[in-house]
């Protein structure tokens, strides 16, 4: 906080100094920090402090985050100078071996090219079967023999993404517990350099290993047809593996859990899809939405001056994009007539027409997996919503804890009954 004064002998008025990051949680866990929400009030683009105590822009606007995300003159690779880090920990992640998503083009667009048909949404649509089995098998395993109770976290949201990546990439399923472990290693804010550095080299030796016994005995999988092509590295294979499994287990596993926890939190729109279920790909684009679960925004850094909301931007200068409050625009996410229900963009809507999020971001870096992440978390929720009508929360809702130092917000168990 800063001291001004606008005439002599009047008072000292006191202006707000940068923000910092990351900001503080509220009461509420399913809303952006309170901190955010105030700076996109004031302004689409507000400085900010970074732990370190570098400078920082924070772009709270809809139309300047998606400006930004679409723009080549902000860089995305974590090597730029500028670029803006909340961790020391995530520093070393993203500058030490750069998977593609933190790589400008042309050397980004080349390296997701070599799989983005794999993510092609008829590819994605001819796996919906074999998703459906999946989910259906672990609502089979979580109720078997008369159980009544569960962790919907481990028992349930965990295993079935990381079974659907482990099958689309061709990794074990029993090796699911290491990758698991030294992923939420990598991405916990409070991870110090040297833990980050240890859990990325173990994770990518194992996925060199298995990348050499994939080129020696290839399969029908995308390890296999990266492992045998002759223009990648044996190191370019294991990143891009890497970058996969992390990214295809984590932020579903999340977003599962929080959306079924969201709806037991409103029972009224659980109702609303257990009688039409043709709203239920409608309800996924509306909890991507309201739950926004990269908390802590996107980085970018600029690479020449940009003007951007009233800022005057600099090369050089380091911009973290918040989806959260972006998604949260009244403008965009409000009534859309005067006679519509009076549904506030802090409040969860199944019939909202939220299409236009940008919770996998925006651009040429949009998420590969958003096509995946869908068809999944429509198969999960019409899945619980049939199989679990009873479904109801074991402990009281202030019990639960959550993941808030995570670069993929979510939580940590989800304790149920039915």
């Amino acid at each position: 906080m800063t001291l001004t004064t606008t005439a002599a002998g009047s008072a000292a008025i006191p202006t707000p100094g940068p923000l910092p990051l990351p900001a503080a949680y509220g009461s509420c866990p399913y809303d952006p920090p309170p901190g955010y929400t105030q700076a996109a009030a004031g302004a689409p683009v507000s400085r900010a402090e970074l732990p370190d105590g570098s400078p920082c822009w924070l772009v709270t606007g809809y139309q300047e985050v998606r400006a930004v995300l679409a723009d080549a003159r902000f860089s995305a690779d974590a090597r730029t100078h500028g670029f803006p880090f909340l961790s020391a920990g995530q520093r070393q992640l993203a500058t030490a071996q750069p998977s593609f998503i933190r790589m400008d083009d042309p050397e980004h667009a080349r390296l997701r090219r070599m799989v983005a048909r794999d993510f092609l949404t008829r590819r994605v649509q001819e796996l919906r079967p074999a998703i459906a089995e999946v989910v259906e098998n672990a609502v089979d395993a979580m109720t078997a023999n008369g159980r009544r109770t569960a962790d919907l976290v481990a028992d349930f949201a965990l295993p079935v993404p990381s079974l659907v990546i482990c099958l689309m990439l061709g990794v074990p399923y029993e090796d699911h517990a290491l990758f698991q472990s030294l992923s939420r290693t990598m991405l916990d804010n409070t991870t110090d350099p040297g833990g980050a550095a240890a859990a990325h080299r173990e994770l990518m030796g194992y996925l060199a290993a298995l990348a050499e016994r994939k080129w020696e005995a290839p399969g029908d999988d995308i390890l296999s047809r990266l492992a045998v092509r002759p223009d990648l590295t044996a190191q370019e294979t294991a990143s891009l593996g890497f970058m996969l499994l992390i990214t295809g287990h984590e932020s579903t596993t999340n977003m599962a859990a929080l959306s079924v926890l969201a709806l037991l939190r409103r029972p009224d729109q659980a109702a609303l899809l257990r009688a039409d279920p043709a709203l239920i790909p409608g309800a996924v684009e509306e909890l991507l939405r309201y739950l926004t679960i990269i908390h802590l925004g996107l980085g970018r850094a600029a690479t020449a001056d940009v003007t951007l909301g009233g800022a005057e931007i600099r090369a050089g200068d380091g911009v973290i994009c918040m989806l959260s409050t972006a998604n949260r625009q009244p403008e965009l996410f409000g009534p859309q007539a005067p006679e519509a229900p009076a549904s506030c963009p802090a409040e969860l809507d199944v019939t909202r027409d939220a299409r236009r999020h940008v919770a996998f971001g925006h651009g040429v870096h949009q998420c590969l997996g958003h096509t995946l992440a869908r068809v999944e978390l429509q198969i999960v929720l019409e899945t619980v919503l049939r199989r679990l009508p009873d479904l109801r929360l074991a402990l009281p809702e202030e019990r639960l804890v959550f993941q808030r130092d995570t670069i993929v917000y979510g939580l940590r168990e989800l304790p149920v009954t039915w």
